[in-house]
């Protein structure tokens, strides 16, 4: 059986949770002492690393044609999110699982971050928000804004190209290609959930910024990661997207 007959066949014993489209991410990607992120470590996982270096991205993206247990959410078909996530793998079998754990998550709409809260225990908060997509030629501008704590925070991206396919043992693919995602739950266990999307064509953006209060967002330490520039920075098109509902396993405890 090949690997993508593999991967339907397991996601297909899951019930699809949510579809829809991550459309226009706009990514920075920021090297991190790994020690500040073993509090958040879910049970049963490790922290990843790239070349002996420990990543955390914070990401700003549409959502489309989204879709919850096949029905449609009113009001809430479109809408921006900006995530900070960092990346993690277990070993199930012979098989790694190299997945993401997301640290905090901003939407606009309070009905998504309830959701995600009741269904996955996921840090969600819900803050006004706003974007602008320029796309002129090859050239791509991505900008995410939200207000948090009477102040609006901001990421952009610009590239010029168009994005291509990912090498193999890249630093674009370490980042961008995860098929897990991990969740502690309010009990101490852990949530595993399959996530399915096509590999994502990258490109390296020209110029960011990143206008954010880190510390009193994500506190202290990751904040301070924040505040020095990206190690990379990315555009991405983006892709339809299907996430599974998740299971405890027992090694998870």
């Amino acid at each position: 059986m090949s690997k993508a007959n593999s991967i339907s066949s397991e996601a297909g014993q899951s019930k699809l949770f949510l579809s829809a489209e991550w459309r226009h991410l706009a990514m920075l990607n920021f090297t991190v002492d790994p020690a500040c992120l073993q509090p958040l470590v879910p049970r049963g996982t490790t922290v990843d690393a790239y070349e002996r270096q420990t990543y955390v991205s914070l990401v700003g993206f549409l959502f489309a044609r989204t879709k919850v247990m096949g029905i449609p959410l009113l009001f809430h078909q479109e809408f921006e999110e900006v995530n900070l996530r960092f990346y993690v793998r277990r070993l199930c079998g012979q098989e790694t699982r190299r997945g993401v754990v997301f640290i905090k998550e901003i939407v606009p709409a309070f009905l998504i971050s309830r959701s995600a809260r009741f269904f996955y225990n996921e840090n969600y908060i819900t803050c006004p928000m706003r974007h602008r997509i320029d796309l002129e030629g090859d050239r791509t501008t991505l900008e995410y804004s939200w207000r948090y704590d009477e102040a609006w925070n901001r990421i952009a991206v610009t590239s010029s190209g168009e994005p291509q396919p990912v090498l193999p043992g890249s630093l674009e693919e370490f980042i961008t290609h995860h098929e897990w995602g991990y969740t502690r739950q309010r009990d101490g266990s852990c949530l595993e959930y399959r996530v399915i999307h096509p590999r994502w064509n990258v490109a390296s953006a020209t110029e960011s910024s990143l206008e954010c209060n880190g510390t009193a967002l994500y506190g202290p330490e990751l904040g301070a990661a924040l505040c020095e520039p990206p190690a990379s920075a990315f555009v991405i098109p983006g892709s339809a997207v299907n996430v599974y509902r998740g299971n405890c396993p027992e090694e998870f405890g």
